[in-house]
């Protein structure tokens, strides 16, 4: 979101709106100067998406080598109405990093009187365009959209008189946590759904490494632009220099950990500037922007443990390579506070 103009009182002091927003610049600037300085290197994955990001994945989902899209609509095209009866009736549906609202439109079209839609996203353009449009066409629907980043914690103000509160969270954005973040992650979204709350969740299944790797690497190019754009967002948003083609873009199957990685390598020896910082990378050193977890059926369990929920249904797709599992957040037990992958 574009920061709003400087206003100022009559004496040219700076309005506090903008105080706080150059406050905050600093804030992150130090966050993302931690993570360029560690070992290893890294960017966080909320650095994909601004506008420009938004339209690069959303180009990413319609690859032919990208299958993740195809299977979870393909679920949910065919178990909408079983998802549906078990949200029940006046679900208040809180859905993390909306998209392009696509896949939420299955599960409203199925539902029972759905009280409201609460699409939670960091694409400020992206999320007013789709709030409009979810409210043209469900007329009886309060859309309320939150531009926020639902990886840090959120309160999110549900509507009381009988709704019931469910979370949706597609497309196997959960295996971007590395699993302790993806149990803190799912804890939040437990307290925010309530005791027997539901949360509708994406994942994606552990498979060959050539089909993994193509998905993170097409032929065209585009989720190599999609990872670079994490520099030319951190250029518009904190001032930074980066040259996003002096990187190259490498993914690869981790194994041993379980997940795909995304990595920009140097292709040369260059400083780069943030705010004051410099910081030098030498030829061959990778920025590692993204994990994508890949669950088995006893780790996407344990997770969902760790996070105080049971896994209560689970669907899969006709080549079994994506699950769409309803989560149900425990009643009175304590949440296991280790996440482990189990795979």
């Amino acid at each position: 979101m574009t920061a709003p103009a400087a206003v100022r009182s009559p004496r040219g002091a700076r309005a506090p709106e903008d105080a706080a927003r150059a406050a905050e610049r600093r804030a992150e600037r130090r966050a993302v100067l931690r993570g360029l300085r560690a070992t290893p290197r890294t960017v966080a994955t909320r650095w994909f998406y601004d506008d420009a990001g938004a339209a690069l994945f959303e180009r990413i989902c319609e690859l032919p080598e990208y299958y993740v899209t195809r299977a979870e609509l393909a679920i949910l095209r065919a178990r909408a109405g079983e998802i549906a009866a078990r949200l029940g009736p006046r679900a208040a549906l809180v859905e993390y990093g909306s998209g392009a609202g696509v896949k939420v439109r299955l599960l409203l079209d199925a539902l029972d009187a759905p009280a409201a839609y609460v699409p939670v996203d960091v694409s400020a353009a992206q999320l007013r365009r789709v709030a409009a449009e979810v409210g043209a066409a469900y007329p009886g629907l309060a859309v309320r959209p939150v531009c926020a980043d639902f990886t840090r914690p959120l309160h999110l103000a549900l509507p009381a008189g009988g709704a019931r509160p469910a979370a949706f969270f597609p497309g196997s954005t959960i295996g971007n946590f590395h699993p302790p973040e993806a149990a803190r992650f799912l804890r939040r979204v437990a307290r925010t759904v309530g005791p027997g709350g539901a949360l509708l969740l994406g994942v994606d299944r552990r498979k060959a490494r050539a089909t993994l790797e193509a998905a993170y690497d097409d032929a065209a190019g585009v989720t190599a632009a999609f990872n670079r754009n994490a520099l030319a967002h951190l250029n518009r948003a904190l001032g930074a220099d980066f040259d996003p083609d002096a990187f190259a873009h490498h993914a690869c199957w981790n194994a041993a950990a379980g997940r795909v990685e995304m990595h920009l390598v140097s292709r040369r020896a260059q400083v780069v500037r943030l705010g004051r910082a410099r910081l030098a990378l030498g030829a061959g050193e990778r920025i590692w922007t993204e994990s994508s977890y890949k669950y088995g059926r006893d780790g996407l369990e344990a997770l969902a443990a760790a996070g105080g929920f049971h896994v209560e249904a689970l669907w899969t797709d006709s080549d079994a390579r994506f699950w769409v599992t309803l989560l149900r957040a425990r009643r009175g037990r304590a949440v296991t506070r280790a996440a482990r992958t189990g795979c």
